[in-house]
């Protein structure tokens, strides 16, 4: 338990960086390059473990994106 309660603030500090350093297109591409990598991950110095972290770090910026279009969509339907 205390494991994965580690694992899990590493992760946490981790997309907090990654949010902070990268802007939002290069986030998206180096989580499609994550996701890629991870898709070979039979390889040596590529791992499975790329594929969830690249899906994080996608969700990055479609989490803001959804709420922009919802905005949007929310006031096109008032006026």
């Amino acid at each position: 338990m205390d494991r994965w309660k580690t694992l899990k603030a590493r992760l946490k500090r981790m997309l907090v960086r990654i949010r902070q350093r990268v802007p939002p297109g290069a986030r998206t591409l180096l989580g499609l390059c994550l996701v890629a990598g991870g898709i070979v991950g039979f390889l040596p110095v590529l791992g499975f473990w790329m594929i969830p972290l690249g899906v994080l770090v996608i969700g990055l910026d479609v989490k803001p994106l959804l709420a922009w279009l919802r905005g949007r969509r929310a006031k096109g339907k008032r006026g």
